[in-house]
């Protein structure tokens, strides 16, 4: 059954034609061609497929495109461009702390989320911010580093 569904994506109104059950992360993949956002897991419990959702960290694996209808769902293409690089993106290519890149779309995701609601996280707010994305590279304390360059980042660039 296909249905259309209006939201907004990346900042732009987006009126999508899919099958309103099918998953939010297999929609934006297939129909938007956003493929930033990976499959992991499927069952909402790597991070991997974390999208912002009017500026809260959601797993697109397990979230129904319905219930996105006249949201705001930002992904990781929307956090920064290869022009205009968002400051987290800076940081995490500074402190090398992209290994695979696998789970690293989900960790912008929720470390945007973080320094949005919070300009100056300690290290135990980050890890906990990270509480949801698994990574298996062991970049654990560069992506903590990255995530605290990003916040110094973006506190300048708000001073300019």
């Amino acid at each position: 059954m296909t249905e259309t569904i209006t939201l907004i994506l990346n900042g732009q109104s987006r009126t999508l034609a899919c099958d309103p059950t099918s998953p939010l992360l297999y929609v934006l993949r297939g129909e938007c061609d956003l493929t930033g956002t990976h499959f992991g897991c499927g069952l909402n419990q790597c991070g991997a497929c974390f999208v912002l959702v009017d500026g809260q960290p959601l797993a697109s694996c397990d979230t129904p495109a319905w219930s996105v209808a006249g949201k705001a769902v930002t992904t990781v293409e929307g956090l920064g461009t290869p022009e205009r690089p968002h400051p987290l993106q800076l940081a995490l290519i500074d402190e090398q702390a992209l290994q695979c890149g696998y789970c690293i779309s989900g960790i912008q995701i929720s470390a945007a989320a973080l320094l949005a609601r919070n300009p100056d996280p300690s290290d135990s707010e980050i890890r906990e911010a990270l509480d949801g994305n698994l990574c298996r590279c062991g970049a654990h304390n560069r992506i903590v580093r990255a995530i605290k360059k990003a916040a110094v980042l973006m506190r300048e660039g708000e001073r300019k």
